[in-house]
């Protein structure tokens, strides 16, 4: 779903200086083929990606039979890259990058892998560590370009804000709202315990909970029950009372407009051994961030943030019921991380516009 936003900007800038191209955009969830629907409706064309094997791969050029293939980040499907070589179609990665646990992978596949990556025409990567990662498996160096990370652009959309107003209005926030964002199984329960004992503390403070996977909705609702909070269901549009201690968010696609909402978020995925989730969505909304212990997933942007004041690195239940006592009581320095997190998303903007200078040059020799 983070690749799927974070292309949104670079998608809508090649619909608008080439109107009369036809774009494919492919997805491999219900959740982000929702969220692009949404956000262009008949304005492109949407497809899920078919399993990477032969047969499905090659069936699947044939039909749609693009002239620029662009492939997001980690995305390496032996089988349909093989079948984009083959055509003699253009072939891109952009935003590429390899979780260490990725690269030690590959390098034990290492023939396998070099011969898949030098079948790229380009591979456009956030920084220097991916960039030798990616020379290492084999690329070569003419093959790479640095340019930054896709997900710094990223934007409040007018609506977004609108829908906020109207919230903020409907449910007369005039308490603490802290978020715990993108959690995955065995972070909930964690999440949970901090916020009983933070209600010791802060008895109207209002937790938002949003469970990453839609087909676990079930289980962190019944989780909640369990544990005998006053909650409600985002589902059912109701407004919460001064009572309600929890939100459940069992809803898709508006993660930013609750992020706008909060006054503190935690970014899920990194209590656990999953690698973290992008805090940034989070950072525009000028609210400080913490995580856990595992980020590798976004251990460069992670290390952005912690340079620049915006994130706080926690690595266990205690330091997190700590942190969130800390913000709360010092107002001043909360919304000074919150500043900070939306500068370092500031600070490393213009990396669509970047990415789509390069690939001008092959849109206009494929028209």
């Amino acid at each position: 779903m983070g690749e799927t936003i974070a292309i949104v900007p670079l998608i809508k800038k090649i619909l608008y200086f080439y109107p009369k191209e036809s774009i494919i955009v492919t997805t491999t969830t219900a959740t982000a083929s929702q969220y692009i629907l949404k956000i262009f409706g008949n304005t492109i064309n949407h497809v899920y990606l078919p399993y990477d094997l032969y047969g499905p791969t090659k069936r699947f050029l044939n039909k749609t039979n693009p002239k620029l293939v662009i492939l997001m980040e980690k995305e390496i499907w032996p089988n349909l890259i093989w079948q984009i070589k083959k055509k003699k179609i253009p072939l891109i990665i952009i935003n590429a990058h390899l979780s260490e646990h990725s690269f030690i992978a590959y390098k034990k596949l290492n023939k396998f892998i070099k011969n898949i990556l030098q079948k790229f025409t380009l591979i456009i990567t956030d920084n220097r560590e991916n960039a030798k990662k990616f020379i290492e498996l084999g690329v070569q160096k003419t093959n790479i370009q640095i340019i930054g990370n896709l997900k710094f652009d990223v934007n409040i959309d007018k609506n977004i804000t609108l829908q906020s107003n109207i919230l903020q209005k409907r449910w007369k926030l005039e308490r603490p709202i802290w978020i715990a964002a993108s959690t995955h199984k065995g972070e909930e329960k964690i999440i949970l315990d901090t916020h009983k004992q933070l209600l010791q503390i802060f008895p109207n403070l209002l937790l938002i909970l949003v469970p990453r996977h839609p087909e676990r909705f079930i289980k962190v609702i019944n989780l909640v029950k369990k544990l005998n909070f006053i909650y409600i269901l985002r589902s059912t549009k109701d407004n919460p009372e001064q009572n309600t201690q929890v939100i459940v968010a069992d809803s898709i696609g508006e993660l930013m407009l609750l992020y706008s909402l909060a006054n503190i978020a935690f970014v899920g995925g990194s209590l656990i051994k999953q690698g973290g989730h992008n805090p940034l969505e989070a950072a525009i909304n000028s609210i400080p961030i913490i995580m856990g212990p595992y980020i590798f997933n976004f251990y460069d942007i992670c290390n952005k943030l912690i340079k620049n004041q915006g994130l706080f690195i926690i690595d266990n239940q205690r330091a997190l019921i700590m942190t969130i006592t800390y913000l709360l009581k010092n107002k001043t320095i909360s919304l000074q991380y919150g500043k900070n997190a939306a500068t370092t998303v500031y600070n490393n903007r213009g990396v669509t516009e970047k990415i789509f200078k390069i690939l001008q040059p092959f849109i206009i020799s494929n028209k």
